[in-house]
C-alpha cells in the first residue's frame, strides 16, 4: 500500500521503451527482410537413422540383469533424466507458442490481488518478458529487469537471451522471425540496465561476441550503440574499483572548519547546496545494487549506495562536532536552532536524506543529554514527528507521498521494507508443476525500486555554490563517537542533574 502505481506511469515506461528503440536503431533489417519475403516452406529433413546399440548394449540388453546390473541401470535413468531436464529447459527457453507459454505460468485467482503473474521456471519467466509490446506487458518486462538478479545471473540470462535470438533467426516462420524481434529488444534492456560493477570478464566477453554477431549480421548501428554503451560501462567500473574514496571509513579527525561561521550563511542557501551534494550521490545508485543490498548487504555490490549512506553518517557527525565543540552554553544553542532552521528549507525542498541526517545528529544522546531552553527542545521534538516509528513511520510515508519531485528520499526506510519484503516471503512456491520462481514476491520488490527510480529521474534547478561546498569540506572534519561522548561528558558529567528548562 505504501508503494502505489505513480500518476502518468505507462506514459513514462512508453517514453522510456521509444528512447531506448531510438537510441539503438532497432531496424533489424535482415529479420524486415525475411518477414517481407513470400516464405516457401522449405521440405521437411527426414531425420537420421538412429544408431543401433554397440555389442556389448546388446549383449548386455539381452541377458538378464547381473549382480551390480540395478546399480548400471540406475546410472542410466540418472542420466536419462538428466539430458531430458536439460532438453526441457532448453526447450522452455525457445518457446513462441502463447498458450504453451501461459500454461506453464501459475497466474493469481480472481480472488486474489495483486499482478497476474504468481509464478513459473526462470526460462519461462524471461520468455515472458520478450512478449508483444502493451501496457500490462511493458510492466511486467521491467519488473523482469529490475528483479531477475534474484533468481537468475546476468551472465546466464545473457546467454539465454543470444541462445534464443539466435536459433529463432534461423527459422522462417513469421511468429519465430517476430519473436526473434522481441528477444533482441529484452536483451538490450538487460545490456542498458547492467550495473556497472557487474560487467566481470565473463559478462564482457558475452556482450562481445553479441557486438561480433551484431556486426556479421549487418546490424551496424545497434552494435555501434552497444559497444558504445559497454565501454562507458567499462569506465563507470574502472572509476569505482580505482577510487578508494568511495568505500573510505568513517572518519574520525579533528574538526579543523571553522563551525561558527555557519551562523554567516542563509539556512536556505545551506539547506540548497546540502541537496544538491545529495541528489548527486543519490543519482547515481543503480537498482540491482539497492535489491543486492537488502539479501547480501555486500558494500563491494553496492559501491554507489555504500557511498550515499556514508556521506548521510558523515553529515550527521559533522553536525553532532560543530554544536558540540562550542565552548558556550549559548553558541550551542544558536547552531541548533539554526540546524532546525535548515531542515525547515530541506523540507521544503524534499530532501528528506539530509533532513533525517541532521534530525539523527540532533537526537543523538551526547547532544540530547545536554540542557537546552525548554522551547529549543519542543521545536526539536516538533521537527523529529516527521520520523515517528509508529504504524509503520505512517507520518513519514503519507509526507513523501504527498510531494511531487524533485525529491530525495530517506533511504534507510526502502532498504528496511526491501529487506522486510526478502524476509518475509518464500523465493519459491509450490505450484501444480513443482517448485516455481515465486514471482510475485519480485513484483513487491519491483514496486519499491521504481518508486525509488522515478525520484532519481526528476533533477533539482539549483546552481552551486562554492562558499559554502568548501566550508561544508566534504563533510570530512568531525570526531568520533568516542570523541563526542567525551566532550558530552565534560559539559555535562555523570550524575549531574539537569538545569531548569526555561
Amino acid at each position: 500500500m505504501f508503494y502505489q502505481r505513480p500518476p502518468g506511469f505507462s506514459q513514462r515506461y512508453n517514453s522510456r521503451h521509444r528512447e531506448l528503440d531510438t537510441s539503438y536503431q532497432l531496424s533489424h533489417a535482415h529479420l524486415d527482410t525475411q518477414l517481407d519475403a513470400d516464405l516457401t516452406p522449405s521440405p521437411e529433413l527426414v531425420p537420421a537413422p538412429i544408431l543401433p546399440p554397440k555389442k556389448k548394449q546388446q549383449d548386455s540388453a539381452d541377458r538378464p540383469a547381473e549382480e551390480g546390473g540395478d546399480s548400471s541401470q540406475s546410472v542410466q535413468q540418472g542420466a536419462e533424466r538428466d539430458r531430458r531436464s536439460s532438453t526441457e529447459e532448453q526447450e522452455e527457453v525457445l518457446l513462441t507458442d502463447k498458450k504453451k507459454i501461459r500454461c506453464r505460468i501459475t497466474m493469481k485467482s480472481e480472488e486474489e490481488e495483486g499482478p497476474d503473474v504468481k509464478a513459473a521456471s526462470p526460462d519461462v519467466l524471461l520468455v515472458y518478458a520478450t512478449g508483444t509490446s502493451s501496457r500490462d506487458q511493458d510492466l511486467y518486462r521491467d519488473a523482469f529487469l529490475c528483479t531477475y538478479r534474484s533468481f537468475i545471473s546476468p551472465n546466464d540470462v545473457i546467454s539465454k537471451l543470444q541462445h534464443r535470438y539466435r536459433h529463432l533467426c534461423g527459422r522462417r516462420e513469421h511468429a519465430d522471425l517476430t519473436a526473434a524481434k522481441n528477444t533482441f529488444h529484452l536483451l538490450v534492456g538487460v545490456v542498458d540496465e547492467l550495473c556497472a560493477i557487474e560487467l566481470d570478464s565473463d559478462v564482457l566477453l558475452l556482450l562481445m561476441d553479441l557486438v561480433f554477431s551484431l556486426l556479421i549480421g549487418g546490424e551496424l548501428g545497434p552494435a555501434q550503440q552497444l559497444r558504445s554503451n559497454i565501454l562507458s560501462k567499462m569506465e563507470k567500473r574502472w572509476k569505482l574499483i580505482g577510487s578508494p574514496q568511495s568505500l573510505r571509513p568513517l572518519a574520525a579527525k579533528g574538526v579543523a572548519a571553522r563551525p561558527g561561521t555557519l551562523l554567516d550563511f542563509r539556512s536556505q542557501d545551506l539547506a540548497e547546496q546540502l541537496t544538491l551534494l545529495d541528489a548527486e550521490l543519490f543519482t547515481k545508485i543503480e537498482l540491482p545494487e539497492v535489491l543486492l543490498w537488502s539479501k547480501e548487504q555486500n558494500e563491494e555490490k553496492s559501491p554507489n549506495l555504500t557511498e550515499f549512506t556514508q556521506h548521510f553518517n558523515s553529515v550527521s557527525f559533522w553536525v553532532r562536532s560543530v554544536i558540540i565543540l562550542q565552548d558556550k552554553p549559548h553558541d550551542r544553542e544558536r547552531l541548533l536552532l539554526k540546524f532546525l532552521k535548515i531542515m525547515k528549507h530541506l523540507r521544503k525542498l524534499n530532501n528528506f536524506n539530509s533532513y533525517l541526517s541532521i534530525l539523527s545528529a540532533l537526537d543523538s544522546a551526547p547532544l540530547r543529554r545536554l540542557d537546552w531552553q525548554k522551547s529549543t527542545s519542543e521545536a526539536l521534538e516538533e521537527f523529529s514527528t516527521l520520523i515517528d516509528s509508529s504504524s509503520s513511520f505512517r507520518a513519514y510515508r503519507a509526507a513523501l507521498a504527498e510531494v511531487e519531485p524533485p525529491c530525495i528520499p530517506y533511504l534507510g526506510l526502502i532498504l528496511q521494507d526491501l529487506t522486510f519484503v526478502h524476509l518475509g516471503n518464500p523465493d519459491t512456491l509450490m505450484t501444480s508443476q513443482g517448485s516455481k520462481v515465486n514471482f510475485s514476491k519480485r513484483w513487491q520488490q519491483f514496486n519499491i525500486l521504481d518508486t525509488l527510480r522515478s525520484y532519481q529521474q526528476v533533477s533539482y534547478s539549483l546552481l552551486p555554490d562554492d562558499d559554502i561546498i568548501s566550508f561544508f569540506n566534504d563533510f570530512s572534519d568531525h570526531l568520533a563517537e568516542e570523541a563526542l561522548w567525551e566532550l558530552s561528558l565534560k559539559i555535562r558529567p555523570k550524575n549531574t542533574p539537569r538545569a531548569n528548562q526555561r
